[in-house]
């Protein structure tokens, strides 16, 4: 079973289509408008990732009560590291994770990748500051992995994971 869609609120709707539609490739195929139970209107637009079961869906709000100032990013309005709330979708392939480097160093994105040892991802930011990720898994899962994971749910105790295979810092080409 996988996910449907993830709805986001976006207080800049106009580059949130850019970047999920004309960086990231999504499809714009949808849009609910409507009254909100708490008063005001509002825009949900869906975003088509591979097929027509998997979206990323954005709520552009109008006259709601409480969302004069509400944060687009996730992490800061939970009070955690960037890093912590993000976004990742997947890739099929390397030349895949590759090309979705490229695409955002191009449309002068800032990129990090990181080789985890087990996975190999790509990260950036969108216009409400989220991290968004491409995400291509590179190993097996092995019973022992299973084991260590459920052993970190009791014990805080366990030695620290490897550290990553490899850390680069990509900066777009100067125009």
């Amino acid at each position: 079973m996988g996910y449907h869609h993830l709805a986001l609120a976006a207080r800049d709707m106009k580059a949130i289509h850019n970047f999920y539609e004309g960086i990231m490739g999504f499809e714009l195929v949808k849009v609910e408008i409507g009254p909100s139970p708490e008063g005001g209107w509002a825009k949900h637009f869906f975003y088509r990732m591979e097929d027509d079961s998997k979206f990323i869906a954005f709520w552009e709000m109008h006259d709601m009560p409480g969302t004069e100032n509400f944060e687009t990013n996730l992490s800061k309005a939970a009070g955690v590291p960037d890093h912590i709330n993000h976004i990742s979708f997947d890739v099929k392939d390397k030349a895949e994770l590759d090309e979705r480097r490229q695409r955002w160093l191009d449309a002068g994105l800032d990129v990090l990748e990181i080789d985890h040892n087990w996975c190999h991802s790509v990260y950036t930011k969108d216009p409400n500051g989220n991290f968004v990720e491409f995400c291509l898994t590179t190993g097996a899962f092995t019973k022992e992995d299973r084991d260590h994971a459920l052993a970190a749910l009791k014990s805080d105790e366990l030695p620290h994971s490897k550290p990553p295979a490899k850390v680069d810092f990509h900066k777009p080409q100067a125009a």
